[in-house]
């Protein structure tokens, strides 16, 4: 590599890098390294097309797992786990057509953020309207179980304006019965819990008003608490400080930080909510305790070199997975504040990004900020899979994703949900 040059592999020649200033040059480190990342992603996708059955691990195969299941020499555990990670290498992209009542603006806006209720039934949408603010919607995944692939989407024009930096599913009145949305309605900023009734088709005038709205600083992240002992609370991370708000009594607790808080999570097994800095701290409250100047109120505390930009604990609270803008993902145990694992692969330096764990099959999925779509086994931290997007990568394409193994609900269906762009894809397992 030569300073200033660029090496050219298809006329096998040096080509001087200009400086540019005012004159168009087309030779440009940018433009060279979006060349390179779009030939690999089109070779991939070729790839994907041609190879139908693959799998990153030596010798696995459906045959020899049952065949070592019959034998005795696999649990119950492991093999389900195994069956997974080989579906999952053989999944096909399909594409999903999205019915809207209102059929002028279905598949007409980008999307943005998608988060999936607890079942798996519904997806929430957070879409950008051309002319600027969100669109938001409800995406029905009961329709894919069919041959046609069709999913009905219900949006709610009255919250059109608002821009939107985080969403949480809510369980007020029964499970994920409301939407927790922060962002930014005006300056400051403003934190809305909606119920989801309000995207049907039923009877507009049957429809529930909004139950809670506030105007707060900058939002960053949010999380609704399932402990019963703080119940009907929720959580906003703000510039330097948590904001804990009882949406029946309307009391609030606030707990100062050192850093801007951009992702959060309660535990259900006690009223304790985890927090993740931009600093790279990561650090927990017991929202039973008050705030008092001069104490210590941060139990675990833990560190990236990065700013933190998503947390999820497992299932038995032991343990919490962590991803940073150093684009390294890590799981911490919590009884001794160490790192226990490091899935490699994931790429990120300055975007917010979720992971998504799926424990009961045993797999990770993460997006980056390269528009790769990644998975990894949570056992031994193997990457499985490396997804391209169907679109070109840029900062507006990076997709958003969900994975179950019941999408649409008890009797759904197993795969991968993609929504990047204007459009809808499902990756389903042969």
């Amino acid at each position: 590599e030569l300073t200033g040059f660029y090496y050219d592999t298809e006329k096998n020649r040096y080509f001087r890098l200009l400086p540019g200033h005012n004159n168009y040059n087309p030779l440009t480190k940018e433009s060279i390294q979006y060349k390179a990342m779009e030939c690999k992603r089109l070779r991939l996708l070729e790839e994907e097309e041609k190879q139908k059955k693959k799998t990153t691990r030596a010798g696995l195969n459906s045959s020899v797992l049952l065949q070592k299941r019959q034998l005795g020499l696999l649990s119950s555990t492991s093999y389900c786990r195994l069956v997974h990670e080989l579906k999952v290498n053989c999944m096909q992209r399909r594409k999903i057509e999205i019915h809207s009542p209102d059929s002028s603006v279905a598949g007409t806006n980008n999307f943005k953020i998608t988060v999936a209720d607890v079942a798996c039934e519904r997806i929430f949408t957070v879409n950008d309207v051309e002319h600027g603010g969100c669109k938001y919607g409800i995406i029905n995944l009961s329709g894919l179980g069919k041959e046609s692939l069709t999913v009905e989407m219900y949006d709610n024009l009255y919250f059109t304006n608002r821009k939107v930096n985080s969403v949480c599913w809510a369980s007020l009145t029964h499970p994920d019965s409301h939407l927790c949305l922060m962002g930014i309605a005006e300056t400051p900023g403003c934190a809305s819990l909606l119920p989801a009734s309000l995207f049907s088709n039923a009877n507009p005038g049957d429809r529930p008003g909004m139950l809670c709205s506030f105007k707060i600083s900058t939002a960053w992240s949010c999380a609704w608490c399932l402990n019963p002992q703080a119940d009907n609370c929720f959580s906003t991370g703000l510039t330097r400080r948590v904001l804990v708000t009882n949406v029946v009594t309307g009391h609030r607790q606030t707990f100062g930080t050192s850093s801007d808080v951009l992702a959060q999570q309660f535990a259900t097994q006690s009223p304790v909510l985890y927090n993740g800095c931009r600093s790279g701290e990561i650090f927990s409250i017991d929202v039973r305790q008050r705030n008092r100047k001069g104490q210590s109120w941060k139990a675990i505390r833990l560190f990236h070199d990065s700013a933190v930009t998503s947390i999820r604990l497992l299932e038995a609270e032991h343990y919490l997975m962590a991803a940073d803008m150093a684009g390294k993902i890590k799981l911490w145990d919590l009884r001794t504040a160490k790192c226990v694992k490091q899935y490699r692969g994931h790429h990120n330096e300055y975007a917010i990004l979720p992971l998504h764990v799926n424990e009961e099959e045993g797999l990770l999925t993460a997006v980056g900020q390269d528009c790769y779509t990644r998975i990894w086994s949570l056992q031994d931290a193997h990457l499985l899979r490396t997804i391209p997007s169907p679109h070109p990568s840029s900062k507006d394409a990076i997709p958003s994703v969900v994975f179950s193994s019941r999408l649409g609900g008890s009797r759904g269906v197993p795969g991968l949900l993609m929504a990047v762009k204007q459009d809808l894809y499902y990756f389903s397992y042969n």
